[in-house]
């Protein structure tokens, strides 16, 4: 009798659950839970259908700028709260999924041929296909167990339009501006935040109230102005948004630390790390310094692999911002100088979430406070690991290769390896000129650079007009490790063959020992004039012995540059130098060419 009595209160239950009044949908305010964003449609094709494959109501939007939503929906907000709650718990979406509303997609990808934005009626997600239930409601009808059920409280009337006037003008000068910024968040208001509720102000109320099915009185009742701060704030849940006070660094900020936690100290930086799904970072700056050192970090920050390169920055006498922003992160800056201490953060947030960094950034703003008399002592966390490519345990940005190259005239005109130019987002000489590619030979590896700004080598390569001797003494200058030296450096050898292995022509076989850096250096004679340059070590997976290496032949070199309308120079005749002096043309014309992002 007890087990059937619990088997038809279930039926009861499912039954009112599918009934029309407990789908709380709204077809005038459909909203979506964001579960994802994907750079390119090709990834987020590849996402959605496993999660097509185990969840319903799967939908893919375009964001704009190249990225891609997928969404569940659409839902009445109660649901979606409801779905995101639940599915959040279970695991079976990522933490950082999020309500949105329609006017944050674009055009729907998927389904293909389904266009739910111009069809936004919102579902409850129990209105599923309705089962048969006439069992259910026969069981419900003939047990003595089940009581009917109570019919649902009516909700409390809200306030009338005196009374809602009457609250509103109890609001503080600070209140009526968040309220204008909520609506201006929300898209009804594009005016000055200035708490004055003029004709503009009451327009966007009454649109926003007119959206969400209310009366457009143009004054929103206390029931409303919650619903709209609910709204304004439904971007941030999950975040865990908590005052956190560093007495080491003298700062009190708000630190979202549902996503990140404090990890360590390494004057002036103190680290938070991200603690799930979002790779998120916050760093705290605090030190001693004047104007000169304020200007110092403002320009090494810019080395940072968190700061990309691209995005505006500012810099003033007691101050500077840094916005930096690629396809991966954004990171966002902010930096004061007060009575001789240097505070300020860094906030890093993954690309693609626009809408909560910018409402957490907000927040955080707003929130910073320096902690008077105390700074971060300048020998904190000096016991941590040390690395060339660290600063204060932050990576240095790198690029993706470098190569050696060497100038070919006065002007700066340059070459290199080919290989070296490929795919670059930016080429730079000696890690500060930017450089352009003019032209390239690919059969022979040669790649014809021009820097973007006039620059003054300290010295430029000279062409051999003669054939060099075989066995003669040669040789190659570059930078072996790939900058990791500040300086080139200079390896000798001799020029064992002049064509390759299997008798190609235009190459020469160089008894010389190389390493991967080294590609693109010049290859001289005794007396300086250049006979080549080094190409990259391959032997198409064969293993040669570690002093066979490879140079484009000089002829080869003057033809590419004629045809790039560049003059390259003849070599005089004249003694060879002492090696010093060898070591300095060397080291003159060679030059470090880097691959960026």
């Amino acid at each position: 009798m007890f087990a059937r009595s619990i088997r038809i209160l279930a039926a009861v239950v499912l039954a009112l659950t599918l009934l029309p009044g407990f789908a709380r949908a709204q077809a005038d305010d459909p909203v979506w839970v964001q579960i994802e964003a994907q750079p390119s449609l090709a990834q987020a094709e590849s996402s959605i259908r496993g999660y097509a494959d185990r969840l319903q109501d799967v939908n893919g939007f375009a964001l704009g700028g190249g990225w891609y939503a997928i969404a569940l929906g659409p839902y009445s907000r109660d649901d979606a709260n409801r779905v995101l709650q639940v599915l959040r718990r279970e695991g079976a979406i990522p933490r950082d999924s999020y309500v949105a509303f329609t006017s944050s997609f674009r055009q729907q990808f998927w389904p293909r041929g389904t266009d739910l934005l111009n069809d936004t009626v919102a579902t409850s997600p129990l209105d599923e296909a309705q089962p048969d239930t006439s069992a259910i409601d026969d069981a419900v009808a003939t047990s003595p167990d089940v009581a009917d059920a109570p019919p649902e409280p009516a909700p409390e009337p809200d306030e009338t339009l005196s009374q809602a006037r009457r609250g509103e003008s109890l609001l503080t000068r600070e209140e009526r501006m968040q309220l204008q910024v909520a609506l201006k968040w929300a898209g009804f208001y594009n005016a000055a935040i200035d708490g004055a509720f003029g004709r503009g102000t009451r327009g966007s109320m009454a649109e926003w109230q007119d959206r969400q099915g209310y009366d457009p009185t143009g004054v929103l009742t206390t029931r409303q102005r919650a619903e709209l701060f609910r709204q304004y704030n439904a971007v941030l849940e999950g975040l865990d948004l908590r005052t956190v006070s560093d007495d080491t660094a003298g700062i009190r900020l708000l630190v979202p630390t549902g996503v990140m936690k404090f990890d360590r100290y390494e004057a002036p930086f103190a680290h938070f790390t991200p603690t799930g799904d979002i790779d998120a970072r916050l760093i705290l700056i605090s030190q001693e310094g004047d104007q000169q050192a304020l200007f110092g970090l403002y320009d090494i920050m810019q080395t940072l692999a968190i700061i990309p390169e691209d995005g505006p920055r500012e810099r003033n006498r007691d101050g500077f911002t840094i916005v930096g922003e690629n396809a991966r992160l954004v990171s966002h800056t902010e930096v004061t100088l007060r009575n001789g201490r240097i505070k300020g953060w860094t906030l890093v947030w993954p690309s693609g979430d626009e809408e909560r960094r910018t409402r957490l950034l907000g927040e955080m703003q707003k929130s910073f406070e320096r902690i008077d008399g105390i700074v971060m002592p300048a020998a904190m966390g000096a016991d941590s690991g040390q690395s060339i490519d660290l600063l204060a345990g932050l990576e240095i940005r790198k690029p993706i290769l470098s190569r050696s190259g060497f100038y070919v005239d006065a002007r700066g005109h340059a070459v290199t390896t080919a290989e070296a130019v490929q795919q670059c987002g930016r080429i730079t000489l000696d890690s500060k000129t930017e450089a352009e590619v003019i032209a390239t030979d690919e059969a022979a590896g040669i790649a014809v650079l021009r820097p973007t700004s006039s620059i003054a080598p300290f010295g430029y390569a000279r062409f051999a007009t003669a054939t060099p001797r075989l066995q003669s003494e040669v040789a190659s200058a570059g930078y072996p490790y790939e900058g990791r030296l500040a300086a080139p450096t200079l390896n000798f050898g001799k020029l064992a063959e002049l064509q390759g292995l299997a008798g190609e022509t235009g190459v020469a076989r160089l008894s010389l020992q190389s390493l991967v850096g080294d590609a693109g250096g010049p290859v001289m004679d005794a007396s300086g004039a250049v006979i080549g340059m080094l190409k990259p070590v391959s032997a198409e997976g064969r293993q040669l012995p570690p002093d066979v290496t490879f140079a484009v032949d000089g002829q080869i070199l003057v033809r590419v540059l004629g045809q790039a309308g560049v003059t390259p120079v003849a070599a005089d005749t004249g003694p060879s130098p002492a090696p010093e002096g060898l070591t300095r043309i060397g080291m003159a014309m060679t030059v470090l060419v880097s691959c960026w992002e």
